[in-house]
């Protein structure tokens, strides 16, 4: 078993940055994969982030991409998503995921392929 919690979320105002991280514990070394998802009121989860487990590749929703940055710390078994110039379309539940399945090589974008999930950061942008 795998135990995620996640933290940083906060309110913040649009153009502002936040970090947020997801800390991993229990039956670490069977994880494959890591990624962020979030979801905003009245609409289904989506994909934000991921990290391959091998090769340290990254990956990213076209919404976020080159305002967000994931990354993640292989001693500390912890993911960073590092977000800039937030806009209130930013807005939602973070939630960190981890998997035990499918390629540790290459990135999965679906929630059901991840098994592991934490309890979600509340992430409110204001304009």
């Amino acid at each position: 078993q795998v135990q995620l919690v996640e933290s940083g979320g906060q309110l913040v105002q649009a153009g502002g940055s936040l970090r947020l991280s997801c800390a991993a514990s229990g039956h670490t070394s069977s994880i494959y994969g890591m990624g962020w998802f979030r979801q905003a009121p009245g609409k289904a989860r989506e994909f934000v982030a991921t990290v391959t487990w091998s090769g340290d590749n990254t990956y990213y929703a076209d919404s976020v991409k080159g305002r967000f940055t994931i990354s993640r710390d292989n001693a500390k078994n912890t993911m960073i998503l590092q977000m800039n110039s937030l806009k209130p379309e930013d807005t939602a539940v973070y939630y960190c995921a981890a998997r035990d399945s499918g390629s540790p090589w290459r990135p999965h974008f679906v929630p059901q392929d991840y098994a592991y999930w934490g309890q979600g950061t509340q992430v409110t942008v204001s304009s």
